[in-house]
């Protein structure tokens, strides 16, 4: 029992970490913790997976540089058009962050899609 609280407290500690970045971010954005942090199956290796939605411009390259990235974390910059590209497509990252994700920041109001999320989980496991 003792590990799976250590594993509790060290996976809120990094959602909490992330949300203080996410927060620090200087623009409108929706900011999405994904993958195995936010599924709570994490190892040892893991990186911190986040998708963050905002009125980028440039190649997704550029857009990484413009953000001040912590150590250890995958960004997957989009903005709102292509997010919701990829949700139409049934894009398997897009249908991560509406059933999965753990929401850090919501400037885009991405939360507004959980009648998509209960949707598109029983469409995906049929």
């Amino acid at each position: 029992m003792e590990i799976l609280r250590e594993r509790r407290k060290h996976r809120e500690e990094v959602i909490k970490e992330a949300k203080q970045w996410a927060l620090k971010l200087p623009f409108k954005a929706s900011i999405i913790l994904i993958g195995s942090y936010a599924r709570g199956d994490f190892n040892l290796w893991s990186d911190v997976d986040v998708v963050v939605i905002a009125e980028f411009k440039g190649s997704p390259l550029e857009r990484l540089k413009r953000l001040n990235t912590p150590p250890g974390y995958e960004i997957i910059p989009l903005t709102p058009s292509e997010f919701q590209r990829l949700l139409k497509k049934n894009n398997p990252l897009a249908i991560e962050v509406v059933s999965r994700g753990v929401i850090l920041r919501d400037d885009y109001k991405i939360k507004n899609l959980s009648a998509f999320r209960s949707n598109k989980s029983s469409e995906v496991n049929h």
